[in-house]
């Protein structure tokens, strides 16, 4: 898990942490067992490697105005 977290380096991603906790931001670092995610807002956030049960990697589509029809 930790080689696929680094070669995920300077993307954005979503972590699941069992059926509760999930997590979205930058992938800043990956270290000792420490996944290290940035988000929105700079704030960081430190997650257990061995705690991740999913990853997702987020493509963001860019947001269209007007309306759908």
């Amino acid at each position: 898990m930790e080689d696929l977290l680094k070669q995920l380096m300077g993307k954005k991603i979503d972590v699941t942490c069992g059926t509760n906790a999930s997590f979205r931001g930058d992938v800043i670092d990956v270290k000792s067992g420490v996944l290290y995610l940035r988000d929105e807002d700079d704030k960081v956030a430190y997650v257990a490697i061995d705690k991740i049960a999913v990853v997702y990697e987020i493509t963001d589509q860019p947001a269209r105005p007007g309306f759908i029809v």
